[in-house]
C-alpha cells in the first residue's frame, strides 16, 4: 500500500508541475505578468537557472547543469532510501518524503528539457517580492514542513513514551 502511495503522490505532482508550467509557456511569454490579487499575487513566467532563491544562477552552465542535476539525482536517492527503510508505518513521513520526491522530479524533469526551471507564481507585498516558484517547489515546501511536523510529533511520542 505504501507503494501505491508513493507513486500516487508522485506522479500527481509532477504531472500538475508540468502541465501547469505548459500552460504558462503556451499562453505566456517571458517576462510576462498577470495580476491575480493586487499588491499580493501575479502570474509571472520566468526561467530560473538556478536554485531557491536564485542560488548560483550567475555560475557557468557547465558546472550549473551537472551540479543541479547531480545534487537533484542524489536527493531523490536520499528521500526513496529513506521512503523504503523508515516510511513503512509512518502515513506523515510517506505523504511528506512522497512530496519532496515528487517535487524534486518536478524541476529534474525542467532542468534536463530547458537547462533551466519554470517558476511562475509570483507572491509580493507593494515592492516586496518572494521569488517565484511553482507547483514543484510548493510541493518540496509542504512536504519538508510535514516532515518536520512528523519530527516533532515522533519526538514527543518517544518523550512521552520514555518518561
Amino acid at each position: 500500500m505504501h507503494i501505491r502511495r508513493l507513486v500516487s503522490i508522485v506522479t500527481s505532482i509532477i504531472l500538475l508541475d508540468q502541465a501547469t508550467k505548459a500552460l504558462v509557456m503556451k499562453q505566456m511569454s517571458e517576462g510576462e505578468s498577470i495580476p491575480i490579487i493586487d499588491d499580493l499575487l501575479s502570474l509571472t513566467f520566468v526561467f530560473n537557472p538556478g536554485a531557491a532563491f536564485g542560488f548560483l544562477s550567475s555560475a557557468s552552465e557547465e558546472f550549473r547543469i551537472p551540479f543541479f542535476f547531480l545534487i537533484s539525482l542524489v536527493a531523490m536517492a536520499v528521500v526513496l532510501f529513506i521512503y523504503f527503510k523508515g516510511a513503512r508505518e509512518n502515513l506523515l513521513l510517506q505523504i511528506g518524503l512522497s512530496m519532496v520526491l515528487g517535487g524534486a522530479a518536478g524541476n529534474l524533469i525542467d532542468r534536463i528539457l530547458f537547462k533551466k526551471v519554470i517558476d511562475f507564481i509570483d507572491v509580493y507585498y507593494k515592492h516586496f517580492h518572494w521569488p517565484a516558484f511553482n507547483v514543484a517547489d510548493s510541493a518540496i515546501t509542504i512536504g519538508v514542513f510535514i516532515l518536520i511536523v512528523d519530527m516533532v510529533l515522533t519526538g514527543r511520542r518517544e518523550k512521552s513514551e520514555a518518561g
